[in-house]
């Protein structure tokens, strides 16, 4: 299961409902992270309510997203999302993309 931090969540609810979190081809380790608003679920679709936000995950990367933890960070130039994935065995130096 995927894990987001009260202050992802937080963020995501201030402004949709529901966010897909997905992992496509890419990046310098292979796998890249994405995050969309969601407002259409199939039934190929894994459905997990975190404190009532709606997480998206197709069912193909149920497997690459298990354990996953999603955190909000605000720094003193920005802010974003930052996923902790201990199931990746590489990460490219900026950590916006994995291998496992």
């Amino acid at each position: 299961m995927i894990n987001l931090t009260k202050n992802a969540t937080n963020a995501v609810k201030r402004f949709i409902e529901g966010l897909r979190i997905s992992v496509q081809g890419g990046g310098c380790s292979g796998f890249q992270y994405g995050l969309a608003l969601e407002e259409r679920i199939t039934d190929k679709d894994v459905i997990i309510d975190n404190a009532g936000l709606k997480v998206v995950i197709d069912s193909e990367n149920d497997s690459l997203l298990a354990g996953v933890t999603v955190d909000f960070i605000e720094y003193i130039d920005g802010a974003g999302f930052k996923f902790e994935n201990l199931n990746a065995t590489a990460s490219c130096g900026c950590g916006n993309s994995f291998s496992c």
